[in-house]
């Protein structure tokens, strides 16, 4: 039998319905002073958070989706991949991918109002896609704000004049060091230069391909302090612990409050980089040669069309770019109102984060078009993806800008800062509200437990991330960049739209959008969730096998053993699909009980009880902190003191209330209560099967 007992020491308790169909209970009439209750209403979720308006959350997604990766990702691909030809495969991609998962998830967020592990209760045997969410998303904020704290670095040091990559007479430059500068000034023969080695101008392109530039050099050689492999990680770069730390005390201070203040720091750290591109842009296209980058970046080479690995990149970038099978689009949208029209967000972002890729390339590209017309060479030589654009090339560009290269220098990175940032708050505030809903709220429920938490789980992935600013941490960087957030997401987000159109049923998930926005989704969305979309991403999981290739950097071939650490960063998320399914599986009883697991749990559904009207069962949700009581003996049918007006099932974890202030009489077996009062701790319990 169940045992109920009530502890009427401080603490917050939950009553729920009676199984009888009562409804709510009155336990706010109690005239007990000791008795302090707090009634959640019917308005919306106020405990966990919630937006402060559309604005917030719009902005939020907006940053969120465009970070870095439209600057130093996204430019390069379409240029490598037929310029404006790769706006092609790359808008198709977010028509039948992008923008039907992004509301897929947008949507199965904001009917639950939980996290992404939490959802899952919708198919208690896939929670696991939750714990892989959710693994994924915290790899990936520990490399991407070691990003951030580069950036920082450079935002300090640009600060000096001259920039320190501007030449090659510092301590940190080797013999292979080669100003660009020395071969635009060489305008006569036999001039000697370059280590007195080359006497002729005309070998100058052999020579810059074999050379490095001083802005490479300052930031491998000086910020960073490569090693020669990553099996030597080296010591500490103290100045990167630093800011490194420095990031993640902004993370903390800004993700304080949760959705409250990240909301209104979204106004900001979304829109401040829009003006920094703006003037970056047109500053570049008044440079000499920005024509030419600009047509290099955009004049369409349709045959590229025919490569299979173009429409491969493109789809990649959407998936990339969008931020989907993280989590963070289920969690930013669980603070939503319910009734939020969610399907016009999912039109916006994508677009707006599709428009600013390319708008981006515009700025990237005039300033690589001037680089490369001074030094006198192909765009294309001077052209990287990745961090070498933005710590390498774009500072090089910088400097040779007229007037004053260091407040460009400065404007750049406060650019990038605020890039990365915008993208870092969201995941972090998905990983804190993901274990908070697990935990039933226990983990923000009060202000310094609250703070706490959010200050440990920042604490624990600073500690995370210091390998990666070791002098060799640069080799780790590139092995979680290229596998954490790449392979893993695209099977995520395949077995995702799966259970979610398949078994949790496309018919159930249209009247679950409908009672939010009013209508079902119309047959196209239906054909993209149950046929297109997956097809698609089983199609790329397919290319991403059949043209995988050994890891590299530069001319550095990593050695075989990181295979070990690139699949453990593949499997480990995955592993926890089948592994959390199974516990779930043997938890409800085994085969004999399958289809148990594989139906909504009970408490499945809105949050709300005025939102769960007609499909979903009402749970009443009233707050109360007891205080001790007096002791006290009852029997059947007596009338208790208001502090014994609740019991809790060890059990089953419910709390259920005595709406009259009585003891409920078990008319099988008759109630078996104790009480007692044992150093100002009173209990209440009793044995049977208790309904009232």
């Amino acid at each position: 039998m169940p045992k109920y007992s009530l502890t009427t020491e401080p603490q917050e308790i939950t009553a729920i319905k009676d199984n009888a169909g009562g409804g709510n209970y009155d336990i706010s009439a109690s005239p007990d002073p000791d008795i302090k209750v707090t009634e959640e209403g019917d308005d919306e979720e106020t405990e966990r958070g919630q937006w402060g308006g559309y604005c917030d959350f719009l902005l939020t997604c907006i940053g969120y989706c465009v970070g870095l990766g439209n600057v130093w990702r996204f430019p390069y691909l379409c240029f490598k991949n037929g310029g404006g030809a790769f706006l092609i495969p790359y808008i198709i991609s977010l028509l039948l991918m992008g923008i039907p998962l992004y509301f897929l998830e947008l949507s199965f967020g904001q009917f639950a109002s939980i996290g992404p592990i939490a959802i899952w209760k919708a198919v208690p045997v896939f929670k696991g896609l939750g714990y892989a969410m959710v693994i994924v998303n915290t790899v990936i904020s520990l490399y991407y704000i070691v990003i951030v704290a580069w950036v920082w670095y450079f935002f300090f040091t640009s600060m000096r004049s001259p920039l320190p990559w501007v030449d090659c007479n510092n301590r940190w430059n080797t013999p292979n060091c080669f100003d660009r500068q020395q071969a635009i000034n060489c305008t006569a023969l036999n001039a000697t230069f370059f280590n007195g080695t080359v006497s002729n101008c005309s070998e100058v392109p052999e020579l810059l391909s074999k050379t490095q530039t001083p802005a490479h050099e300052y930031f491998y050689n000086h910020v960073l302090e490569l090693t020669d492999g990553l099996g030597d990680l080296g010591g500490m770069r103290w100045p990167l612990l630093g800011t490194l730390f420095l990031s993640w005390v902004i993370v903390f201070l800004v993700l304080i409050k949760g959705v409250a203040s990240l909301g209104k720091v979204a106004y900001f750290s979304s829109l401040f980089p829009y003006f920094m591109m703006t003037a970056l842009l047109i500053r570049g296209a008044t440079l000499e040669g920005a024509r030419k980058g600009i047509e290099f970046y955009m004049i369409p080479k349709w045959e590229r069309l025919a490569d299979i690995q173009v429409w491969s990149d493109a789809a990649n970038q959407i998936f990339y770019s969008l931020g989907i099978s993280i989590g963070t689009l289920t969690a930013m949208s669980s603070f939503n109102r319910f009734n939020h029209y969610c399907l016009r967000d999912a039109l916006i972002v994508p677009f707006i984060n599709c428009a600013t890729s390319i708008y981006a390339g515009f700025a990237v590209f005039s300033v690589l078009g001037f680089m490369a017309t001074r030094a006198n060479l192909p765009v294309e030589q001077v052209a990287v993806s990745g961090p070498g654009l933005v710590f390498v090339v774009y500072p090089e560009g910088l400097t040779q800008m007229p007037g004053s290269p260091t407040a460009w220098a400065i404007l750049f990175f406060i650019m990038m800062m605020f890039l990365g940032f915008s993208s870092q708050f969201s995941q972090v505030e998905t990983i804190i509200s993901a274990f908070n809903d697990e935990s039933g709220g226990w983990f923000l429920r009060g202000r310094w437990r609250g703070l706490a938490f959010r200050a440990t789980v920042c604490l624990i992935m600073f500690a995370c991330g210091i390998p990666l600013v070791f002098q060799g941490g640069f080799y780790v960087f590139t092995i979680f960049d290229t596998y954490a957030g790449g392979f893993p997401l695209l099977i995520i987000g395949l077995l995702e739209v799966i259970v979610i159109t398949y078994i949790y049923g496309f018919n159930r998930f249209a009247e679950d959008i409908q009672m939010m926005i009013g209508y079902k989704p119309s047959l196209f969305i239906r054909a993209f969730w149950n046929v297109i979309t997956p097809l698609l991403l089983l199609v790329i999981i397919i290319l991403k096998i059949v043209q995988y290739k050994p890891l590299t950097f530069g001319d550095y071939t990593y050695p075989p053993w990181y295979g070990a650490i690139s699949w453990s960063l593949v499997a480990l998320p995955l592993l926890f699909i089948p592994g959390v399914g199974l516990a779930v599986h043997c938890k409800n009883g085994g085969w004999k009980i399958f289809k148990k697991t594989l139906a909504p749990a009970a408490e499945w559904g809105p949050a709300l009880n005025k939102h769960r009207t007609g499909r979903y069962e009402p749970i009443v949700k009233n707050r109360i902190e007891l205080e001790s009581g007096p002791s006290f003996t009852p029997s059947s049918g007596d009338e208790l003191p208001p502090a014994y007006i609740n019991a809790y099932d060890n059990t089953t974890s419910n709390y259920y209330a005595n709406a009259n202030g009585h003891i409920p009489s078990n008319e099988k077996n008759g109630p078996e209560q104790t009480m007692n009062n044992d150093g100002g701790k009173t209990n209440l319990a009793f044995e049977g099967e208790q309904r009232f």
